[in-house]
């Protein structure tokens, strides 16, 4: 713990924002919530790390363990943090599997996700270009700016079933390469985390229903007449930053697009 003076969440807040200030009114909690996110957001405690515990928080921002624990409910709530019995609370990890699951969609028709295992990876190509202006707008960067595209083909027992397209910002991902992306056995999300200090906490999408061109007709071992589910997806880290675009065709034969909604 820093020997420096904790300002108060007040004032703390609006550099826990990254710029404008918090209002008055804003709950406390709220703020201390920023606070702990600002701390997440620059690295102070890694992902799979305990951070310190309610009462050591409830000292550090000089308010009641309360206002502190109702922070880290709703940060647990939003799988940014994590709580476990009697070990403390921690940052959510991709590489814990109930993460994991919470950005993998397709499930098979038969049994789940969990007895089916992970897909079989077949990196087509990882190399470093400049972003189009479709994709610096997606990503907020500039037209030009580099960027990491890569091509994948994900199959299970041996079955091609999705074709992924993937643009990354080339600072934030810089020496991705193949390689790296096929020998790590663990989720794709979970390498960011390890090797780049990029996590992603959020992810939007858009659905809808085409036929493959040629090329991705082949690459998925189907006819042009196929249906696919289209899935492109914005993946974001802290502070809503776009950092991966994903556009990806699912074959729907065996497998089907699983959603929960509350």
């Amino acid at each position: 713990m820093s020997s420096n003076p904790t300002p108060s969440p007040l004032s703390s807040a609006t550099q826990a924002g990254g710029g404008g200030a918090t209002p008055a009114f804003s709950p406390l909690y709220q703020q201390i919530k920023g606070l702990i996110l600002h701390s997440l957001q620059h690295g102070e405690w890694k992902p799979g790390e305990v951070i310190p515990s309610e009462m050591d928080l409830a000292a550090r921002f000089r308010v009641s363990q309360g206002t502190v624990r109702k922070a880290i409910d709703e940060l647990a709530a939003e799988n940014l943090l994590m709580r476990r019995q009697g070990k403390g609370t921690f940052v959510a990890t991709h590489a814990e599997r109930q993460v994991q699951y919470r950005f993998l969609k397709l499930m098979p028709d038969v049994g789940d996700a969990r007895e089916e295992g992970p897909a079989q990876r077949t990196i087509l190509e990882c190399k470093r270009s400049r972003a189009s202006v479709e994709i610096a707008r997606a990503l907020q960067l500039r037209t030009g700016d580099p960027v990491i595209q890569a091509r994948r083909i994900l199959s299970f027992a041996g079955v091609p079933t999705i074709l992924e397209d993937i643009w990354l910002p080339g600072q934030a991902f810089k020496g991705l390469t193949a390689e790296q992306m096929a020998e790590y056995q663990g989720p794709t999300y979970a390498m960011f985390e390890l090797d780049y200090g990029v996590r992603m906490v959020r992810a939007e999408e858009k659905i809808r229903a085409i036929v493959p061109d040629d090329e991705q007709a082949n690459l998925l071992l189907v006819t042009q007449q196929t249906p696919l589910l289209s899935v492109e997806r914005l993946a974001f880290t802290y502070n809503d930053v776009p950092m991966e675009l994903r556009r990806a065709l699912y074959r729907t034969d065996t497998h089907h697009y699983h959603n929960s909604l509350s």
